[in-house]
């Protein structure tokens, strides 16, 4: 059966189940089955490596709680439906043994390994589905997938990004969690991360911008201690919500890493004055969230107070870049050009600590469900700004859940960017003239607006020769009809 056909199937068992009501539900859900079903394929890998070196391989998950004692038991080879737990059996094995068995490796295993990220996996999300048939059917159709191939990571990892795109056209809350992927591509290749680099998002979502980028630096990778260096110490993410967390885990993982280094904690609970330079990083790719209120003890941890999270977050970025570093920062619009004392001072220090080289000003509706103006600020860290190049996206479309935005629409940006040409949508704006409030607003200065010259006769004259020949057209079809 076609993969895509499964996770169909899948979200059609998770409808019909009491505990499951939304897209959000179907995708976490499904998320911690197929996590099991993905230990399970990586302990059968490890072992059969294991034989061939002659190593002792001890399995990551004990006899009583893998996929293949308790999910899809087995005699002679084949899976044996007599022996397998169903109903309320399975939900009472799922609830009461499982779950709180996994969450027990967060006390015991070693940071940084696979068994912590079990722990606090299933320390955080819970069974919600309440039918243990449904569980059943749901378990047998994971089982038909398999993760042990890059061929089959890579379709596995193109249908759970639809399923994100789908979850992010949920509403407000399914957007938190989903940066449509042609514009985080576009990010990544404007501060083009390089193999030996490190790459951070402090709010990383479901992982789009590590996954986005090990993507992107993947294919460039020519020796094996390339690729390991790209597993083991490239990528580094923070998340605090714990759907938000499963999510990151597992794509990463279909994407390729096999033990994704993503922590789940509240990024803004650390005090900048704590970090240190061992700390820091190349590159950063992030859509922190705006229009959250920080409590004033999270407000201290900052030089500049104030309650709006993604203000906090682009304070975390500056100190979190290295010498030289540089960062792509998803933000809302109005950060250019408020006038609170955070706001100025937040683009002063900006601007003095880094060249913010080039603002891309994107249209209404990229994030669907927001209802804000966004913009992305590309900045290097370690010399002032002289001068900022903006881009204006226009498109001759309104974007949509049915018309969203696509990497079509960001290529002039990208092929412009590179020597930062001037053009109708694109201009310089000299830090030197800016006014006591830094503002950075982005006013088009070569956009030539079309003022229509006619007189309101000219204009009435028009509209009445447009219904008089309405009227003379439905007049016809109806002679015909």
């Amino acid at each position: 059966m076609a993969f895509e056909q499964v996770f169909k199937q899948i979200d059609d068992k998770l409808r019909v189940d009491e505990g499951c009501a939304t897209a959000l539900d179907y995708v976490e859900q499904s998320s911690w089955i197929l996590f099991l079903k993905y230990l399970d394929d990586l302990d059968q890998t490890r072992a059969q490596a294991s034989i061939l070196t002659g190593a002792t391989y001890t399995p990551i998950i004990g006899e009583e709680y893998r996929w293949s004692t308790w999910a899809m038991p087995k005699t002679n080879g084949e899976y044996d439906r007599q022996r397998a737990l169903v109903g309320d059996d399975l939900i009472e094995f799922v609830n009461l043994k499982l779950f709180p068995y996994l969450a027990k490796f967060l006390e015991t295993a070693q940071d940084g390994t696979v068994e912590k990220k079990i722990g606090v996996i299933f320390k955080e999300v819970k069974n919600k589905i309440v039918s243990g048939y449904n569980l059943r059917e749901v378990l047998e159709l994971v089982d038909s997938l398999r993760f042990q191939t890059s061929e089959e990571k890579h379709e596995m990892s193109a249908l759970y990004e639809s399923r994100l795109a789908q979850m992010g056209n949920a509403g407000r809350n399914g957007g938190e969690y989903y940066t449509p992927r042609p514009l985080i591509r576009t990010i990544i290749k404007v501060i083009d991360p390089k193999i030996g680099e490190s790459f951070y998002d402090g709010a990383c979502g479901s992982a789009g911008f590590p996954c986005e980028a090990y993507n992107y630096m993947h294919e460039k990778v020519k020796t094996t201690e390339e690729e390991r260096i790209l597993q083991d110490n490239t990528f580094r993410g923070k998340e605090v919500k714990a759907l938000a967390y499963i999510i990151a885990i597992m794509n990463m993982i279909l994407h390729g890493i096999e033990s994704p280094n993503i922590i789940k904690t509240n990024t803004l609970n650390e005090n900048l004055a704590d970090i240190q330079p061992r700390d820091q990083v190349d590159k950063i790719g992030a859509n922190p969230p705006f229009g959250g209120k920080e409590r004033d003890e999270v407000q201290q941890n900052f030089p500049i107070k104030t309650s709006e999270t993604a203000y906090l977050f682009l304070q975390h970025f500056i100190k979190m870049l290295k010498a030289g570093g540089e960062a792509g920062i998803v933000i809302k619009n109005t950060f250019l050009s408020n006038t609170d004392n955070a706001s100025v001072a937040l683009r002063k220090k900006l601007l003095e600590d880094c060249n913010l080289h080039t603002v891309l000003d994107l249209p209404s509706g990229v994030f669907q469900g927001a209802g804000v103006k966004t913009v992305v600020l590309f900045f290097k860290k370690g010399a002032p700004t002289q001068k900022v190049w903006y881009y204006q996206l226009n498109l001759d479309r309104t974007l949509g859940k049915t018309n969203p935005l696509n990497e079509n629409d960001l290529a002039d940006f990208l092929k412009l960017q590179k020597d930062k040409q001037e053009t109708e949508n694109s201009w310089f704006l000299d830090v030197a003239d800016l006014d006591e409030n830094y503002d950075l607003s982005a006013k088009n200065p070569n956009k030539v607006e079309v003022v229509d010259e006619r007189t309101p006769e000219e204009i009435m004259a028009v509209i009445e020769q447009l219904a008089n020949e309405r009227t003379a057209l439905f007049n016809e079809l109806k002679g015909l009809v």
